[in-house]
């Protein structure tokens, strides 16, 4: 199993427990496909990207934000190589517009995944 394949499994689940139990809930903010093509400065060919996003409430006990961005990029980065990115994040609102963000960071441009921790303020 791929690895969008197992997030997409993940997020399903979660939705389907979701109509299941009262303490838990889905709230569906954002999710949008798109399709680039990608151009240099010039003019010139730098590939295509499809790109996710999908970015929705879920409440385990308590309310999150589950935030997903996928690229898929075609010749972009190396001629005649494909290549991917992608972000799976959890965002906790603390306190006004002030919330604690985890990311998981991953792509083949990158020597190996990563996680981020940090604070985020909306505006």
């Amino acid at each position: 199993m791929s690895k969008l394949q197992a997030i997409s499994l993940t997020l399903l689940l979660l939705w389907a427990l979701s109509l299941q139990a009262g303490e838990l809930d889905f709230q569906q903010i954002t999710n949008e496909i798109s399709v680039y093509q990608n151009l240099f400065d010039d003019g010139g060919d730098a590939g295509q990207t499809l790109q996710i996003v999908s970015i929705n409430s879920v409440k385990i006990l308590t309310w999150f934000n589950v935030e997903f961005t996928y690229d898929f990029n075609r010749d972009l980065a190396r001629k005649g190589k494909d290549d991917y990115y992608y972000e799976l994040g959890v965002v906790k609102p603390v306190w006004r517009k002030i919330s604690l963000n985890y990311q998981r960071v991953d792509g083949t441009f990158l020597e190996k995944p990563f996680n981020q921790i940090g604070v985020r303020y909306s505006f």
